[in-house]
């Protein structure tokens, strides 16, 4: 019935997890007072195993077994004045619930009184709080609870310990908390404690004055608050070699039970005492923050990829990034030498968190360190991507020799200016290069071609416009430090709050403001028609298609519109995306809108010009002379470069379009050998799982379950909602982290500011919209949204006014919104939160400024 071997306690599985650490700990050889154990069988047999609290009450208040047990305590040489009584449930100390201090203890317990204390453990199985705790932590019943009766040990100092820190989440620390003293005035909270926490390798204390301990008083046979000695209220209650002895256990402990401890401990006459272990519960929510930092910021590339995008997409992205930033690094005289030493930067520079695209800012500040004005080129990133607050980077701990810093510089600014000198040829070769191999690809009928043939197909294309995409990142590179220059000057010349954004208007070069033309042209053919105005008024997007051939030359405009504009749509580099070109209707919906809302030219078509020519006309009376020549060199390349940015994005969106076209032929190919259930199934794979699939290399053949499986979890995604636009995160990314709730508080009254992209004044009602394909237009409203895509083109005719959470100065929606003359203002935080579809407000496209007129 009573057990006090250590093994038979171990095997046993009714002596609980407090025993079974005890047991554990006897036979590491750690000094524990002598025990036995009460195993909970023998209260499930005296209370019949019943789940009603008050029979359970009643059958052990009639138990009596002390005859027995004083005689297993004797059998067993356990011979002590006092002993403590403590509980020992089946779900004790264990990883996800340690019900620590829930239970009932009973110290300094004579011989006498030992049937007592045992039934009072028992009884506390039905208290009120214990009842509470089993339904928080979704458990029901009364626990199984076994008893530990042990040697009361009279400590003279007590403590718990942490084998790693909680308040830091530091898994090489370690948190000593000690009073004089029983340790249950420590675990009460009664006593202040000494506190001493390990940190890296040293021993920082925080001593208070500990005027009072708990002991047993013979007198009144009971645990009384007593004073501490004047010489001893002061002192550190440990010292250092106690401190070793605690560290020593803790780390053979963690070695035994691989995962950090929380101990209780006493010395008594010099000697430690190891008196319980539990494993640490809070591992799963406590970040490391000695480990790794990193900040996500997804303020720019929301635009590139809104929501939740799938495996497919991600796997092919990442390492897209990490092909094309080694290059541009080579480009600009980065040595083959810092560039290995930093191939984790290329790997990482982007993340996935919760299905959603993050630019990791370590690895973008890392690689911008490389490049010569780190300064100064991390601010002008920070404009263009829309980070608003700056990730300082941690010291490397890597010197290089002050002459090899030098020459690097060298190299690097050289390289530099050839780039840029070369930049107007190579955007113009490149431009031709990728209609040729786009027309090549284009020709290829994929459905023909086998798995092993489209594997092959899409690694060549990889390849080719891996080697020749140089062109769009020097540009890039370049659009980002002019615009940024731009701006300075303008700050620095006092030219005005707006004047860098309005001389960029107008350019008339932008292939973004394209389809906007071409959709109003078709949208006014249509209306000068009355049958295919009425037509396309009253039929449905799928009838419409089927009878186009009914109006030749809208067939023909629409047609022309597919075969240029295809792929450009929302989430057009997201591969899962179904482009116009693939799935039409969805064309034929938007223009049905601007057909049925009477739209035939955008708004403000003029404004862009105006704006741009005020602008000139400021810089010519306030900046003059060798000024005037700096400037204009400025301005002529910042609008070049800006312009051309825009442009290049459109050839990637070409170039993407081109592999999802593979990929989804891929999907088909799966499908119809009955490999995946659906042909759509492809995106929850990533590139490499595919490829290894028709190579014979993958680690698991059972596509189909690992799908469901994803399929699953990216629900779960889609479910929580947007996450935060910043997120900092420690150690193990996908451990312990939030990914909501980390950005500042949100002021929940008062106006909203932002970044003024386009100036004008708007004050009109506002409607908020997550998805474009849920609105075709809007009624003279202010567009309000989380981000932009080149696809969300198609409502900005309509709109009065944009205003957008995420972005830049140099975002999709800023630059478009530019050009055609439309009041925008981009990054603004919190607008989400604080507007809703119908509030009015007054918007300022100059300042920034969100005035709210009524929510």
């Amino acid at each position: 019935m009573i057990l006090s071997n250590p093994i038979d306690i171990i095997q046993n599985p009714n002596t609980g997890g407090k025993a079974t650490n005890l047991a554990c700990l006897t036979l590491l050889g750690f000094n524990v007072p002598q025990f036995i154990v009460i195993p909970s069988d023998v209260i499930e047999s005296i209370t019949q195993s019943t789940s009603d609290p008050e029979t359970y009450v009643r059958l052990i208040n009639e138990w009596n077994g002390v005859e027995d047990l004083l005689q297993q305590l004797l059998e067993n040489g356990i011979e002590s004045k006092y002993y403590s009584v403590r509980s020992s449930a089946i779900k004790e100390d264990g990883v996800a619930q340690s019900f620590a201090g829930q239970f009932e203890t009973v110290l300094y317990v004579s011989k006498e009184e030992l049937a007592e204390a045992v039934k009072k453990v028992w009884l506390s199985a039905v208290s009120d709080h214990i009842q509470t705790y089993l339904k928080e932590h979704q458990l029901d019943g009364i626990p199984a609870l076994g008893v530990v009766v042990q040697e009361m040990i009279p400590s003279e100092v007590s403590g718990v310990a942490f084998g790693f820190n909680p308040t830091n989440g530091d898994r090489k620390g370690v948190v000593v908390s000690s009073a004089y003293g029983l340790g249950e005035g420590i675990v009460s909270g009664t006593l202040n404690t000494d506190d001493f926490t390990l940190i890296d390798d040293n021993w920082e204390s925080s001593v208070v004055t500990k005027d009072k301990q708990l002991v047993y008083d013979a007198s009144i046979k009971s645990l009384d608050y007593k004073d501490v000695s004047k010489d001893l209220q002061s002192a550190p209650s440990l010292q250092l070699e106690q401190l070793s002895v605690i560290q020593d256990t803790l780390s053979q402990l963690q070695k035994h039970f691989h995962i950090p401890q929380d101990i209780e401990f006493a010395f008594y006459k010099e000697r430690f005492y190891l008196l319980q272990t539990r494993p640490v519960t809070t591992l799963s929510t406590t970040v490391d923050k000695k480990d790794e930092y990193i900040v996500w910021d997804n303020s720019n590339i929301i635009e590139s990829y809104p929501g939740v995008t799938t495996p497919l997409t991600f796997s092919f992205i990442i390492k897209m990034y990490e092909a094309v930033y080694i290059q541009f690094c080579q480009l600009m005289g980065v040595s083959k030498e810092d560039i290995q030493e930093n191939e984790l930067v290329f790997e990482n520079m982007l993340g996935l968190l919760n299905g959603r695209v993050y630019y990791n800012l370590l690895s973008w500040y890392k690689l911008l360190s490389l490049l010569p004005g780190y300064s100064v080129n991390a601010e002008f990133m920070e404009k263009m991507m829309g980070v608003k607050e700056r990730f300082e980077l941690p010291p490397s701990g890597k010197t290089k020799s002050k002459g090899r810093a030098k020459w690097n510089f060298i190299v690097s600014i050289g390289k530099m200016i050839i780039q840029f000198r070369k930049l107007p040829q190579e955007r113009k070769a490149f431009l031709k290069f990728l209609d040729k191999t786009m027309a090549y690809y284009q020709g290829i009928d994929l459905e023909r071609k086998s798995a092993h043939e489209l594997m092959s197909i899409y690694l060549d294309f990889e390849k080719v416009l891996l080697e020749r995409w140089k062109p769009p990142l020097v540009n890039d590179f370049f659009a980002m430090i002019y615009f940024g220059t731009l701006e300075k000057l303008c700050k620095k010349w006092d030219l005005g709050p707006n004047v860098h954004n309005d001389l960029l208007c107008g350019s008339n070069d932008i292939i973004s403001t394209e389809p906007i033309t071409r959709l109003l042209k078709i949208s006014q053919l249509i209306q000068e028609n009355s049958a295919a105005k009425e037509w396309f008024g009253s039929q449905s997007p799928t009838v419409i298609l089927s009878g186009l051939s009914t109006y030749p030359e809208i067939e023909k405009e629409i047609q022309a519109y597919i075969d240029r504009f295809g792929e450009r749509c929302v989430g057009e580099l997201k591969l899962e995306t179904l482009s116009y070109g693939q799935a039409p209707e969805y064309l034929i919906g938007i223009i049905q809108s601007y057909v049925q809302s009477g739209i035939k030219s955008a708004n403000n078509e003029s404004v862009e010009k105006k704006l741009r020519k005020d602008a000139e006309i400021i810089v010519s009376q306030k900046v003059k002379g060798v000024k005037r020549i700096l400037f204009n060199y400025v301005l002529k390349h910042a609008r070049t470069l800006v312009s051309s940015r825009e442009n290049l994005r459109y050839e990637r969106t070409r170039g993407f379009g081109m592999v999802r076209k593979i990929f989804s032929a891929m999907g088909n190919k799966f499908y119809s050998e009955g490999i995946i259930d659906h042909h759509r199934d492809i995106f929850y794979l990533t590139k490499e799982e595919i490829f290894h699939y028709i190579n014979g290399t993958s680690v698991s053949t059972q596509l189909k379950a690992l799908i469901e499986l994803r399929k699953k979890e990216y629900q779960e995604y889609e479910k929580l909602g947007v996450t935060d636009e910043r997120i900092p995160t420690y150690g193990m990314v996908y451990h312990a982290n939030r990914f909501f709730g980390n950005q500042k508080e949100i002021d929940l009254q008062g106006d909203l500011k932002g970044i003024g992209a386009c100036p004008g004044q708007v004050k009109a009602k506002v409607r908020v919209v997550m998805d474009p394909k849920e609105t075709k237009t809007l009624d003279n409203e202010i567009l309000v949204t989380s981000s932009t895509d080149p696809g969300w083109v198609t409502l900005f005719p309509s709109a009065l006014g944009i205003i957008v959470e995420r972005g830049s100065l140099l975002s999709h929606s800023a630059i478009v919104s530019r050009e055609l003359g439309i009041p925008c203002v981009v990054g603004v935080t919190g607008l989400l939160s604080r507007l809703k579809t119908g509030d009015v407000v007054i918007m300022d496209g100059s300042t920034g400024e969100i005035q709210i007129i009524s929510e």
